[in-house]
């Protein structure tokens, strides 16, 4: 860096940024070199003041005059409570040009999900899940970026942004290899915590690596940009002690120039000892004498205005600080003059961003802190009302209402439960939970102290199951929750329970509960959901007699209303778990059914219920061979929470209950397209949850099946598929599928012990459904040589037990279980056999391994041919690999 550089060459906070600069001009010559070429990420790190703002002002300069849309926002430090805010910023402006029905054309199936955070539309009735929000505005960006080639974006100060936005641009970065779009964010290091830290780490590992770090001017740098900004005669003495007084910093150095040559000071060392003083006015202490200096209303009105934070407009300041227009007039023009406000800049501009700004955050924090706290609160309530009085709704005004001092104002605690559903409407849960914790500080009544917990937990279930679980205990056990209320309550926690892995805990609460009251609509739908959580249990805490009571209850329903169907599906759930007649299975599911669809109050996106229930209706038809009944279900939820937007856990189990559709099927390239869909968005949910299960099991299983074993192997490493096993069921049984892995990988002695803990675990829970549970064939195939007592046992067993279930899959399994264990002319009968049955069975993939082990049994091309054929059409290349190396080798076959 040279001192000759030229005093129009760039801002003067772009001192020694060549580099960086560089940089950008390169990634947006990459940007605009294709259409289709890869979108990529700049992150900017720099402390307060080291010219951030000044690379971004400096990229849309570029940008722009190489033809470039530039979209721009800046987060900000009062403004991190309001959800949404800085995404809804970015894009209002390219909203804003769109028609209506434009934009409904653009976010298309998103309109409905993403447009309330967006502020397009109004909420509609359902909550929105979180997930699909910020999946509906990362398509948003995606498709008017298309729109918009070649598309900068630029996020300023994103330490400050709120956490919705943060959670939508992580996500939005990974998703940048097919879009072809410039995204540079700048950030201070540090500033944030928890989860908006997450989020911002994900940010900078999708960035890559190096990172633009920004550092302090150097000694050289800062004598030209003085130099430059006060003349060429600028001596050296006075440029060092610039640098000294400032320590480098970019911003401190141009505002300490800009005083410099408003004082008229010479350049000369005999001026330096006055360097400090002037500094020390432009910030902290001595920007408040400033203040002081400028007058009482000049200091109200930054005060108001750094209340504000944005949208900073005469009037609306003038109310807040409760002065005349004339005066707020004059005092804007004060603040203006003394370099604390300035205009916007009208290219970096947002929708609605006012008349005015700071001229800098590092003054706006300042400003904010300097106000006395007594005034601040009262500020902010003030504040809050002319929001409120302005039609901008509760939820606007919130992030003034959090920072009111309690004192017991009721009208404030239904202000901010008002806030709390209007955050939900538009997928904020965590914003709505900031407004009711709030809100129990004032405190509330004691009438509606519980309603307040029992909202709070509602808001938390889906993010925080083990904060809900606190919340409604505390609600349930304070008086003023009643009636419906009340037993929605019981229900959310024992669903919060569950989701928390204490599902004995929640058969017990619900359990407690169903005995307070009477026989009636409310007893039965709570002995429904104890029930059903002891239905999905997985351990040794099912009370004795469990499945006769359900029988007993279930026979008196005719399926009126939905509690009779709850139990009837229940009821049918258990009777197949237990293996009980295939047929009566079916019957009884049907039942619960109206004119052979869900009913109305009992579908996938109502919360009445839950999905779990609907899962373990359909997992019945599942496995008693009505798979066309059980894909429609599943294809049903997979569709509803795709249309309701719910991209998180609930579209995880959708997709892997698809997947696990396909592979009774025989689909098995589709079943692993879906799995890894459903493991994907598990990932995203949390490890270690029942839906992380139900994905890698049934995907390792599927693996398994096509004969994929290394990469089976390689899954259940890396996704931890491996004891201890959740408390919840999963299907197809987790011990039995690691049990046929640890096999297929030539671990024959874990494998075996596997598949004994697993029939010790079915035996307990009475789980004697061969297919749900195929612990005995797999078991009775790896004992055959060292034990074939014990395997010739286990293989009557399970054609027993497959006889009384009734099913052809059933039936069939056993009979191959049974050929794999004989020879000559009695194998080659019952592999006949298994596959006169397998042939009836909807499942495809047993067919064609029936087929195959048939044609081998029997030494017959033809049987082995079609085998094969059902094999390729299955993909299951394991078989296919098993039927050619039989026929290439040809011996004995005719």
């Amino acid at each position: 860096m040279t001192e000759e550089r030229s005093p129009g060459a760039a801002s003067a906070s772009l001192w020694e940024r060549e580099e960086e600069v560089r940089g950008v001009a390169e990634a947006i010559a990459a940007l605009r070199a294709d259409e289709s070429s890869s979108g990529s990420l700049l992150m900017v790190r720099g402390e307060a003041g080291f010219g951030k703002t000044a690379l971004l002002t400096e990229t849309r300069r570029i940008a722009k005059a190489h033809g470039c849309a530039v979209w721009h926002v800046r987060g900000g430090e009062t403004l991190r409570s309001v959800p949404f805010n800085v995404v809804r910023q970015l894009l209002q402006p390219a909203l804003l040009t769109l028609m209506p029905e434009e934009i409904r054309e653009y976010l298309g199936d998103w309109y409905d999900i993403a447009g309330p955070a967006l502020g397009v539309t109004e909420p509609g009735e359902r909550q929105p899940d979180p997930q699909g929000v910020c999946d509906g505005l990362v398509a948003a960006v995606r498709r008017l970026a298309k729109r918009h080639w070649p598309l900068v974006l630029l996020i300023d100060d994103a330490h400050w942004a709120d956490q919705e936005t943060l959670r939508w641009l992580a996500a939005f970065a990974e998703r940048l290899d097919d879009l072809s779009v410039l995204l540079v964010v700048a950030r201070r290091p540090g500033e944030v915590s928890g989860e908006s830290a997450r989020y911002l780490d994900a940010i900078a590992e999708a960035a890559g690596s190096p990172h633009t770090v920004l550092e302090s001017l150097t000694p050289p740098a800062t004598a030209g940009l003085t130099r430059a900004t006060l003349g060429p005669h600028a001596d050296g003495a006075f440029c060092r002690e610039v640098w000294a007084v400032t320590d480098g910093n970019p911003y401190e150095t141009v505002e300490l120039l800009a005083k410099v040559k408003d004082s008229g000071l010479a350049p000369v060392e005999e001026s330096a000892a006055e360097l400090r003083e002037l500094n020390r006015s432009a910030r902290g202490r001595g920007l408040l004498a400033r203040l002081d200096d400028l007058g009482f209303e000049a200091t109200r009105f930054a005060w108001a205005a750094a209340i504000l934070g944005t949208g900073i407009s005469v009037d609306l300041v003038a109310k807040l600080a409760t002065m005349k227009r004339d005066e707020a007039v004059r005092c804007a023009e004060l603040l203006r003059t003394d370099r604390i406000l300035t205009a916007p800049d009208p290219a970096a501009s947002q929708a609605g961003a006012g008349e005015l700004e700071f001229v800098h955050p590092l003054i706006a924090s300042d400003v904010y802190d300097s106000i006395p706290g007594g005034v601040r609160t009262a500020m902010h309530g003030i504040a809050a009302q002319v929001v409120t009085d302005s039609g901008h709704g509760a939820a606007a005004a919130s992030r003034h209402l959090l920072k009111v001092h309690p004192e017991d104002d009721q009208e404030l605690v239904e202000q901010l439960r008002e806030a709390a559903r209007e955050h939900l409407s538009i997928g904020a849960p965590d914003a709505a939970r900031r407004c009711l914790e709030r809100a129990l500080v004032e405190p509330p009544l004691a009438e509606t102290h519980a309603h307040v917990l029992y909202e709070l937990g509602c808001a938390t279930l889906l993010t925080a199951p083990a904060t809900t679980i606190g919340h409604l205990q505390t609600a349930l056990g304070m008086p003023g929750l009643d009636g419906h209320a009340r037993v929605d309550a019981v229900f959310r926690l024992s669903q919060a329970l569950t989701h928390n892995d204490q599902l004995e805990e929640a058969v017990r609460t619900v359990e407690e509960e169903a005995a307070r009251y009477e026989p009636g609509a409310a007893r039965m739908r709570l002995q429904a959901v104890q029930f059903m959580w002891e239905g999905i249990h997985a351990g040794e805490g099912t009370s004795p007699g469990r499945s006769e009571r359900l029988a007993a209850l279930a026979g008196t329903c005719t399926g009126r209303d939905n509690s009779e169907r709850a139990l009837l599906i229940l009821r049918g759930f258990d009777a197949m778990t237990h293996g009980e007649n295939a047929e009566e299975v079916v019957e009884v599911c049907d039942r619960a059914l109206v004119n052979g669809r869900l009913a109305p109050g009992l579908g996938w996106t109502d919360t009445e219920w839950g999905l779990e229930i609907l899962m373990m209706l359909a997992s019945a038809y599942a496995y008693t061979d009505r798979l066309d009944r059980a894909e429609s279900l599943y294809n049903e939820a997979l569709s509803a929470y795709v249309t309701a937007g719910w991209s998180g856990g609930h579209l995880s189990l959708a997709h892997a209950y698809v997947g696990l559709g396909h592979r009774r099927r025989g689909r098995l390239r589709e079943a692993e397209l879906s799995l890894r869909e459903s493991l994907r968005l598990a990932e995203r949910v949390g490890r270690g949850l029942p839906l992380y299960w139900s994905a890698t099991c049934n995907l390792v299983d599927t693996l398994l099946a096509r004969g994929h074993v290394e990469e089976a192997w390689a899954i259940a490493e890396q996704y931890g598929f491996t004891p201890p096993y959740p408390s919840t069921i999963v299907l197809p049984d987790p011990r039995c599928v690691r049990g046929r892995l640890l096999l297929a990988v030539g671990n024959t002695k874990d494998g075996i012990n596997e598949l004994e803990q697993a029939a010790k675990a079915a035996t307990v829970r009475g789980h004697h459904n061969p297919v749900m549970v195929p612990w005995a064939v797999d078991l009775a195939r790896a004992l055959a040589v060292e034990d074939p007592t014990r395997a010739a046992q286990l293989a009557t067993d399970a054609r027993r037990q497959a006889e009384h279930f009734g099913t052809d899959t059933a039936i069939g399994e056993a009979l191959r279980c049974a050929a794999a264990l004989e020879t000559g002319q009695r194998a080659v009968r019952l592999a006949a056999q298994a596959v006169a049955y397998l042939e009836s069975s909807p499942c495809q993939y047993e067919h064609a391994a029936a087929r195959v082990e048939y044609g081998i049994a029997a030494r017959s091309v033809a049987e082995i041919n079609r085998g094969l054929t059902l094999a390729r059409a299955c993909g299951a290349d394991g078989l296919v690999n098993q039927a050619r190396e039989v026929l290439e080798t040809g011996r004995g076959l005719r």
